[in-house]
């Protein structure tokens, strides 16, 4: 029978998932609005588009052997409001989000963007990737690389 603090270390990963809504446009300042055309067909609607996207944040570690836990879920849910909720849902991420002003808001951009944010909430080497459904088809994944 193994106590707390004795007995092999284990480590685990936990995912959350949140779901928000938000419009953008996919346009290059650096492009000609020909290119932009050409490169994002229908996604450089200038009126913009829309997405229900939804992100897993995953951290991982060791499992603390008092409280069974990598983290708190309830800390790592205050996290994701705080820096998907709050900046990114119901919102034009061109226009409200100034992360987008001059970064086409792809989803890869996206998942850098919410890596970025939730990072500096979390202790380092926590964090263990950002997988964001832009679509059911579409899904980026970032490692922080």
């Amino acid at each position: 029978m193994n106590g707390a603090g004795s007995g092999p270390r284990r480590r685990a990963r936990v995912s959350r998932l949140f779901s928000f809504s938000a419009t953008h446009r996919l346009h290059s300042k650096s492009l000609s609005n020909e290119e932009n055309l050409k490169l994002f067909g229908k996604c450089n609607n200038a009126n913009g588009h829309g997405h229900s996207y939804k992100v897993v944040v995953t951290v991982h570690g060791e499992v603390d052997p008092v409280t069974g836990m990598v983290m708190n879920l309830t800390d790592l849910k205050e996290y994701m409001e705080e820096t998907i909720m709050k900046p990114l849902d119901h919102k034009n991420l061109d226009l409200d989000v100034l992360y987008f002003a001059d970064i086409v808001s792809t989803t890869e951009n996206v998942a850098v963007y919410i890596w970025e944010n939730i990072q500096k909430f979390l202790p380092v080497g926590v964090l263990y990737k950002v997988k964001v459904y832009e679509t059911n088809n579409n899904i980026v994944v970032y490692e922080g690389e």
